[in-house]
């Protein structure tokens, strides 16, 4: 289980869209398409994929598949499964992820999941889920805000 803003994209580019009011979520998402790969976590996931299933979970909304499905691509990495956001859901971003794990580790083995956000990887860890924090990138205040005040990413 991995994460993508944060992990294996680079969001920097696009936060001042959500730093001030109002806040821009579609010109946010939109600009997903410019990021650009980090390469620590495009290559742990490369590494994962050699004997494990990857699997995408993302706060990023449902509207935003076909967008994010396309820079997965454009990077070489797995496009599906993807797991988003359902459109509309503003829990943070912690609880949204912690329901989805534990609606799928009834079906399947969770060897890792992947995330950069220390709420999520604190909950998680508590849960009994095996997670390493993505750590190679600064976690910036205006996401973590997005991710756990505002349920958007």
């Amino acid at each position: 289980m991995i994460d993508i803003d944060g992990v294996v994209a680079d969001v920097r580019h696009r936060l001042h869209l959500i730093e001030g009011r109002p806040r821009r979520w579609d010109a946010f998402f939109a600009s997903a398409v410019d990021d650009p790969p980090l390469p620590t976590g495009v290559a742990l996931v490369r590494e994962l994929a050699a004997d494990h299933d990857v699997l995408w979970l993302t706060g990023r909304p449902e509207r935003n598949r076909a967008l994010t499905s396309a820079w997965l691509s454009e990077q070489g990495l797995p496009t599906e499964p993807l797991v988003m956001r359902r459109d509309r859901d503003f829990r943070p971003a912690r609880l949204a992820k912690q329901d989805e794990l534990r609606r799928l580790r009834g079906s399947r083995e969770i060897a890792v999941v992947v995330d950069d956000d220390p709420a999520v990887v604190e909950l998680l860890t508590a849960d009994g889920f095996p997670v390493r924090l993505a750590d190679w990138l600064p976690h910036s205040s205006t996401l973590h805000k997005a991710q756990e005040t505002d349920g958007r990413t």
